[in-house]
């Protein structure tokens, strides 16, 4: 698995809307976005950051049920 990269959650949010994902809505300082899959929808919640965790980017690819390569390749 690839190094997780020090990145902003506006960078956060183009590369899963380049994955498929949607903005459906923003919430104080978190945005909320869900993409339509065979499974059903998946959702994932971004915090509106300067800077990202690693562990905080970790949980958002997770819940994006992605692969850290296919995101990597989307930034």
């Amino acid at each position: 698995m690839p190094k997780l990269p020090r990145i902003s959650s506006r960078e956060a949010i183009r590369a899963l809307e380049r994955l498929g994902f949607e903005q459906v809505r923003q919430t104080g300082s978190h945005v909320v976005l869900k993409k339509e899959t065979e499974e059903g929808k998946v959702g994932c919640v971004v915090p509106m950051h300067r800077e990202l965790k690693v562990g905080t980017l970790s949980g958002i690819i997770k819940q994006a049920r992605v692969t850290v390569e296919e995101f990597i390749e989307s930034l």
